[in-house]
């Protein structure tokens, strides 16, 4: 993209300004922290890093933060004697050499390394250690890697991401197990309507803006998941009520009103709808065609005032389905 065409590019609205993911400018720097544990490798988190600096037309800086959580009470380092504060160094310098090697190994030129791009945080809350770290990198993405458990191309939520997923005042990066990605970055970017007929328009119109920028299409997207009738539901959406046609209809009349609402900010800008039906929520995602270089953008929907991420229990099943990149916006409820 030339600099003229940067400098085109659409201003977000004041809805769209409203909220805490903002739109970075061209000449600012994406500041991507990547979230890890002692032992491991942070190959996924490390790639997806890697692939947003492939996609950007900006600058990007990474940091790597390994996190330590302590087993006992809230106790000051200084109290904790020799001994541990010898561990900690030693760990901090193990993880180092893990995100070196991480780092070098998804491709990610040095010049894109913050200076300080390994740090370990030992604490009480891993959560709470991210937060913090987060808050004084100034980061606009946090990238956490799924649960150990999950299948291969597939994200499982670990305690310390469904921690996040309920109270993150920065944006949160998901990225599956052993997922394969586009060597050309992000190539599309969807966004799912989920637990709600209602359209969070700041988070369509960020997830546009970000699909205008890189010049690459937005799919918006939703589902029927069939034979979930009896499953627990949130209060914002009762498929047992709405499947079949009626459901189908309310669907296409959302990515309709979607898809108006992106052309009158980007005009420009390719926008796709499509619906995944299918037995239960892996039946109504595989329907989909999903490629490597797909992004997924959800909404939250925050119980207070603040600034949050916050997704129910749809959004938590759905995710154990999802076979790309998650990005999930923190956004602020408004009574």
């Amino acid at each position: 993209m030339s600099e003229e065409a940067l400098a085109a590019t659409p201003e977000p609205t004041a809805s769209a300004k409203s909220s805490n993911t903002r739109l970075i400018a061209p000449q600012e720097c994406i500041r991507v922290l990547v979230a890890l544990r002692p032992g491991d490798d942070g190959a996924e988190p490390c790639e997806f890093a890697a692939w947003i600096a492939r996609t950007s037309k900006m600058r990007v800086r990474v940091r790597a933060v390994t996190t330590f959580v302590r087993p006992w009470p809230a106790v000051s380092l200084a109290k904790l004697g020799g001994k541990y504060r010898k561990w900690v160094k030693k760990e901090a310098h193990t993880s180092r050499a893990t995100v070196k090697k991480a780092l070098h190994n998804a491709g990610i030129p040095k010049e894109q390394w913050d200076e300080e791009f390994s740090v370990f945080r030992d604490g009480p809350s891993e959560s709470l250690l991210l937060t913090e770290e987060a808050n004084a990198f100034h980061a606009d993405l946090i990238i956490l890697g799924s649960d150990a458990a999950a299948a291969k191309g597939r994200f499982l939520v670990s305690s310390t991401a469904d921690a996040m997923l309920h109270s993150s005042p920065q944006p949160l990066g998901l990225v599956p197990r052993a997922v394969k990605l586009s060597k050309r970055g992000v190539t599309r970017v969807n966004f799912a309507f989920l637990e709600t007929f209602e359209i969070d328009e700041p988070s369509l119109l960020l997830a546009a803006a970000w699909a205008d920028l890189w010049e690459v299409p937005l799919r918006l997207l939703a589902f029927s998941p069939e034979g979930l009738v009896d499953s627990p539901r949130t209060d914002t959406l009762d498929l047992a009520a709405e499947l079949g046609d009626p459901w189908r209809e309310h669907s296409l009349a959302m990515l309709d009103r979607g898809g108006d609402i992106v052309g009158q900010h980007f005009p420009k800008l390719t926008v796709n709808t499509d619906i995944g039906t299918g037995t239960g929520w892996s039946g109504a995602v595989d329907s989909l065609k999903w490629k490597k270089g797909d992004l997924l953008y959800l909404a939250s929907h925050p119980m207070g005032p603040l600034e949050r991420v916050f997704i129910g229990s749809t959004a938590t099943e759905f995710l154990r389905h999802v076979s790309v990149p998650v990005v999930v916006h923190p956004t602020a409820h408004n009574a």
